[in-house]
């Protein structure tokens, strides 16, 4: 077995391609990355020299790339994507390239080879936008609120709409906020865990009220496999553990496993079009694949903030402590 992973050296993608190499040693892994913004090479740097993966720096801009790549793969799983809003907020076109543009040149690399292969495109809760009371369901409408969102969505509506009109194997996973290692320094808990740790301020967004269910990374590799493995060409399955919390909550249950005082929390204005609460329904591919989360919230989240405490060499090349300011959410 073959598989080409894009955006493999991002955090879940690199959590991803550890699970895997862990489970099935005799699996074969392509690792496509530009090491853009999220991206980080010693986040796989042990593995380079294991004969089952290669990692090529490559753009899914470039299509001769691809198509040499792809001849010989069984499964592409898309991991590769512009992720943060704020950014995406900024400067939107790099978001519509790599998340739209590089899913329609991959799509297209696909059909023009004509060989059987599965596509799992890795998206998110995000597509949905916000909800206040129940869980979003796969067949719920998709609304975004940003420009990140809308080219995830954009994303999904290409790969819904080449299994509908090519019969291709596509297979979408829409996935609540991750956390673990090897996240980057710019998303909430990563962030908290590092400011905590230099005693710097911690800013949060409003009145830290936003609701956001967190999952624990090896949780969503596992049910990516899971899918991979079980998943029926053409379906979409949410992927959510019900660990809904809000943002001020996740912050202080951090600073209590630092043993760091409340008093480092500070709110600051609320980002535009800030969505309130992402929720979904994960009855799906509980019910169909018989995929379940493993991990407790709690004791995840102390392994990820021993994690960080334990590898600054990691994160610290990352970071500039002193303009180090902004927390979010996804």
């Amino acid at each position: 077995m073959k598989l080409l992973i894009t955006g493999g050296l991002g955090f879940i993608g690199s959590n991803f391609i550890r699970y895997i190499m862990s489970t099935h040693p005799d699996f074969h892994i392509v690792n496509i990355d530009k090491i853009g913004v999220g991206a980080n090479p010693q986040n796989l740097k042990d593995l380079e020299t294991r004969e089952t993966y290669q990692f090529i720096r490559g753009n899914l801009l470039n299509t001769r790339l691809l198509e040499k790549v792809m001849e010989e793969v069984d499964v592409v799983i898309n991991f590769a994507a512009e992720t943060h809003v704020d950014r995406s907020i900024v400067n939107p076109k790099p978001f519509i390239e790599s998340n739209i543009i590089g899913t329609f040149n991959l799509l297209e690399t696909e059909r023009k080879i004509g060989k059987p292969i599965r596509h799992i495109q890795v998206s998110t809760d995000e597509t949905y936008g916000e909800i206040v009371d129940s869980s979003f369901k796969e067949d719920d409408r998709l609304k975004p609120s940003n420009p990140y969102s809308a080219s995830k969505a954009a994303a999904d509506m290409l790969c819904h709409a080449y299994h509908r009109t090519y019969g291709m194997d596509i297979i979408i996973t829409r996935c609540t906020n991750n956390f673990g290692p090897y996240q980057f320094p710019e998303k909430l808990i990563p962030k908290t865990i590092i400011r905590a740790l230099t005693n710097q301020p911690i800013p949060i967004y409003g009145t830290g009220k936003n609701v956001r269910d967190w999952i624990y990374v090896l949780d969503h590799c596992e049910a990516i496999e899971t899918v991979r493995r079980k998943g029926k060409p053409g379906e979409t399955y949410n992927i959510s553990s019900g660990n809904e919390l809000t943002n001020l909550e996740v912050v202080k249950e951090i600073l209590n496993i630092l043993e760091k005082p409340e008093t480092l929390i500070t709110f600051v204005q609320d980002r535009p079009g800030h969505d309130f609460r992402y929720s979904l329904d994960s009855s799906k591919i509980r019910r169909e694949l018989g995929w379940k989360p493993k991990h407790c919230f709690k004791s995840s989240l102390q392994k990820t903030v021993e994690w960080y405490v334990e590898n600054d060499w990691w994160w610290k090349p990352l970071i500039n402590i002193k303009t180090h300011r902004t927390v979010q959410t996804k």
